[in-house]
């Protein structure tokens, strides 16, 4: 079993997107099922509508999933298993207040050194719990002897107890944290392989340390995958505009481009375009660059340029507001000057609106466009275009600017040859 394990806190980063691609491809290689769980348990930080958000995006992106689990209906199960680690002195009540934890970690900064948890707590009497009135944590042992995590990725990652600490696994008001949560809900899930952004590295062994300690035996695999760096060289955050999914979106990208090129940065693959589908062939994650990935909107571009390439006329047509082969045909023309559908359909857009002839031409450009009313159909470009000049008296400049402006709206572009034999049915709507 795999999981991708969104919040529902803001729109979908492409790491996050990354993650749950990683985990779709892995779990139809390994013939596994894939759950959602979305992790709400922080309240104050959900975001109303997002979880749905989020499955809308998977279903966008052809990810499968076999079940959508909601981490707050498992607190019952987190509550039960603390108490278990408490009876079973694995772990113990912090008495300690914010503000007395605020002062040590001033003191260590002090003295540069990082932080621990001093265990103040850990080895209280019971009479001196039973009797105490004050708010309390609840803290795991920390553990005895070195933690080895074993990654796909990152190879054999080993962690000292001390950089483990005896961290807190419920809060003064009795909700999980997120590592004990996430180990407990990864135990009832029966996961099998965690793959995820190497942010949550420290977070591994804390939750190896919480199944452990629970006498959960099954050895969980993890995958921790580089970050993604943006232009500047800097780890991508919110702050970009190309970190979101949704942004990707809007700007043109299709799914599929967006898909092909998170798969290819950091990676090996046979070719450059391919599909999801085609990708789950050959996928290795152990094959995965160990190494930060750069963020290029130029080469997802180019990604996306080549899918938009690969589609159907038709269907190509539908992302410039038509159903169209030919309009398809002539949108296929203009990607040598587009990268995405919001580009595209700036292109195309022009040719059916009303237009805004320049004082220049305004004159030729009216004769034209009766001539051009009153013209029969043409099936050839050579055969209208020498009826339209032999019929307005137009020539040279006086010609070839209007009949450019009147068929595209713009006074550049692509061979008006090209691009007739896709607009000549069209003719009288584009002419007003």
């Amino acid at each position: 079993m795999l999981r991708f394990a969104p919040s529902p806190t803001g729109d979908m980063h492409i790491g996050d997107l990354r993650v749950a691609i990683f985990n779709y491809i892995v779990s139809k290689q390994r013939n596994e099922d894939l759950i959602v769980r979305i992790e709400d348990i922080d309240k104050e930080k959900n975001i109303e509508g997002k979880d749905e958000e989020i499955l809308a995006l998977l279903s966008l992106f052809g990810i499968e999933y076999t079940q959508v689990i909601y981490q707050s209906e498992n607190v019952r199960y987190h509550s039960a298993m603390a108490l278990q680690l408490i009876h079973e002195k694995k772990a113990f009540s912090c008495f300690c207040s914010p503000e007395w934890l605020e002062k040590k970690r001033e003191e260590s900064k002090e003295n540069k050194k990082a932080y621990r948890y001093d265990d103040a707590c850990r080895n209280l009497p019971d009479e001196l719990v039973i009797d105490n009135m004050n708010s309390f944590t609840i803290r795991i042992n920390r553990p005895d002897e070195t933690l080895l995590i074993k990654d796909l990725i990152k190879g054999d990652v080993s962690f000292e107890p001390d950089a483990v600490d005896s961290f807190i696994i419920m809060r003064q008001d009795k909700t999980p944290t997120y590592n004990f949560a996430c180990a407990v809900d990864d135990m009832l899930s029966d996961i099998s392989l965690v793959i995820r952004d190497e942010d949550h590295m420290s977070n591994t062994p804390k939750q190896a340390l919480i199944r452990t300690s629970l006498g959960y035996d099954k050895k969980i695999e993890y995958a921790h995958l580089p970050i993604i760096l943006n232009d500047s060289g800097k780890k991508m955050s919110k702050r970009d505009d190309a970190s979101s999914v949704k942004w990707l979106l809007e700007e043109g990208f299709l799914p599929a481009a967006i898909a092909n090129y998170l798969i290819l940065i950091g990676n090996k693959p046979p070719k450059e375009i391919f599909t999801m589908n085609e990708a789950i062939e050959w996928f290795d994650l152990d094959k995965i660059s160990k190494s930060p990935v750069r963020f290029d909107i130029d080469m997802l571009r180019h990604v996306n340029k080549e899918h938009l390439q690969n589609l159907d006329a038709k269907e190509l047509s539908r992302y410039v507001g038509f159903a169209d082969k030919d309009i398809g045909e002539l949108a296929r023309i203009y990607l040598e000057e587009a990268g995405t559908t919001k580009e595209l359909k700036s292109k195309i857009v022009p040719i059916f609106a009303d237009k805004e002839i320049p004082e220049e031409f305004a004159g030729a450009a009216k004769t034209m466009a009766q001539t051009i009313k009153n013209a029969p159909y043409f099936d050839e470009y050579d055969d209208f275009k020498k009826y339209v000049m032999n019929e307005s008296g137009l020539k040279g400049k006086n010609f070839f600017k209007p009949l450019r402006l009147l068929l595209t709206g713009v006074q550049h572009g692509p061979d008006i040859a090209d691009i007739y034999k896709y607009l000549k049915n069209y003719i009288g709507e584009i002419v007003k």
